[in-house]
């Protein structure tokens, strides 16, 4: 039987992982995802906490209650959001890659809710966010994710510090890295759409009469999708890449 002062005793060598973990899981992509009940994240936050309870036993020595405590709680809470925004940045290239590509189509109109983000995205961003989430699981991101925080607790022990003003400054210029590799991402589709629309510039400058809507349309919309097929092997490579870099640079800021 356990008794109730040794399991507050105890609370804080779970308290302090479990926030960590659960702001982690707040906003990191499949986590964070609004098809998942809350009560799942919170039991699977739980879980991972008491995994990695071990490897702080011992160097938690703060009141829970203290003024130390808080700063030690909004400390970790503000280490997991940062580790799981760096990732989701990745998601976010995507994302923004599917828009810009959408609009060059015309199926900017064509909108539907994204289950990872729970807001309306053009289809392609859809499509591309699908494709995202099955390589983030195939090759086992989540489990790379979870093994990133593991480490991050030998990098950033338990102890109520401040962070350095240097870690903000580097995640707002990851945030900047989201357009480069949105365009890398969808450059060689957009390079077909663009040429297309100006060879039909260019016929409707010799043919004014012919209706270039009725038939640059469709053919701007099969262009895109043609190409989008013809790249998916060097979207994969690419979102690979960006993603690998995105879980290594989630502990490197540290």
């Amino acid at each position: 039987m356990i008794a109730a002062s040794e399991l507050l005793d105890s609370l804080p060598y779970y308290l302090w992982p479990f926030l960590r973990v659960s702001a982690l899981f707040l906003v990191a992509p499949v986590f964070s995802a609004t098809n998942i009940p809350v009560r799942v994240r919170v039991i699977l936050g739980l879980a991972v906490a008491a995994l990695l309870a071990p490897l702080v036993a011992g160097e938690v020595a703060v009141d829970t209650l203290s003024a130390s405590g808080l700063l030690l709680a909004a400390r970790e809470i503000i280490i997991g959001v940062m580790m799981g925004f760096v990732v989701q940045l990745a998601f976010a290239a995507v994302i923004v890659a599917g828009e810009t590509l959408a609009m060059s189509m015309g199926l900017g109109f064509a909108l539907s809710v994204d289950p990872q983000n729970g807001i309306q995205v053009p289809v392609v961003s859809q499509l591309n966010v699908i494709l995202a989430t099955l390589l983030f699981l195939a090759v086992d991101g989540h489990l790379l994710l979870l093994g990133a925080l593991a480490d991050s607790f030998q990098l950033l022990p338990l102890q109520p510090v401040g962070l350095e003003a240097g870690l903000f400054l580097d995640v707002f210029q990851l945030a900047a890295q989201v357009f480069a590799t949105a365009v890398a991402l969808a450059l060689p589709a957009l390079t077909a759409v663009l040429m297309t629309n100006i060879a039909f510039g260019v016929i409707t400058r010799a043919a004014p009469q012919l209706n270039i809507f009725a038939v640059g349309f469709p053919v701007t919309i099969a262009v895109g999708l043609v190409f989008m097929m013809l790249a998916l092997p060097a979207f994969l490579d690419r979102f690979g890449g960006a993603l690998s870099l995105a879980i290594k640079q989630s502990v490197g800021l540290f």
